[in-house]
């Protein structure tokens, strides 16, 4: 599978669990909340991150918001009373995108799965303060609190099915660069 067709279909992914999230929330409300968080919300974290590898330098900021706003426009056409979901949903995954961003990157020489895990759990912790005080017009900590352990186990699950390309490791022995394997140096 090509890159391109890769990327198409994390982003395809994407849109797909932003607006299944969006869309069951406006139908079951808070009781949606925790397993909408660990299925779909804990997806599209992992696959930020896979994004943003894929992404980086090529208007890495531009493309995640233009994914942002697409899946709340998409879940409004869908249902026109998924308005404040959506909208709340935009600027969570915003919040979450930039908290979830910055940590990636701080991260950057450490593991593929420490990488993703440890930016979704503050890529989580934003999404799940913002996202259900705007959707639901206030603050509850118990369904803050149960959204962001949702995500983050959900999350977690997802990075050990959404591996990076790049993050098989070589087997005991031998180095990796630039995509090649050679013998590592003996001492």
């Amino acid at each position: 599978m090509g890159k391109g067709v890769g990327n198409a279909a994390m982003v395809g992914l994407y849109l797909a669990a932003i607006v299944a999230a969006n869309l069951l929330v406006t139908r079951f409300g808070t009781r949606a909340v925790y397993l909408v968080a660990f299925a779909l919300i804990g997806l599209d974290l992992t696959l930020r991150d896979r994004l943003h590898e894929a992404w980086r330098g090529e208007r890495l900021v531009a493309k995640m918001g233009v994914l942002i706003a697409s899946g709340s426009a998409i879940s409004w056409l869908l249902n026109r009373g998924s308005a404040r979901v959506a909208l709340a949903s935009c600027l969570a995954f915003a919040a979450a995108a930039t908290a979830d961003a910055v940590t990636f990157h701080l991260l950057g020489s450490r593991q593929y799965l420490v990488r993703v895990n440890g930016s979704n759990v503050l890529g989580a912790l934003a999404d799940s303060v913002v996202f259900p005080t705007l959707a639901f017009g206030s603050f509850a900590l118990a369904v803050t609190g149960g959204q962001f352990l949702s995500k983050v186990a959900g999350g977690f699950l997802w990075s050990l099915l959404v591996r990076s390309p790049a993050s098989s490791a070589p087997p005991p022995g031998e180095l990796q660069r630039g995509g090649e394997r050679y013998p590592a140096p003996r001492r």
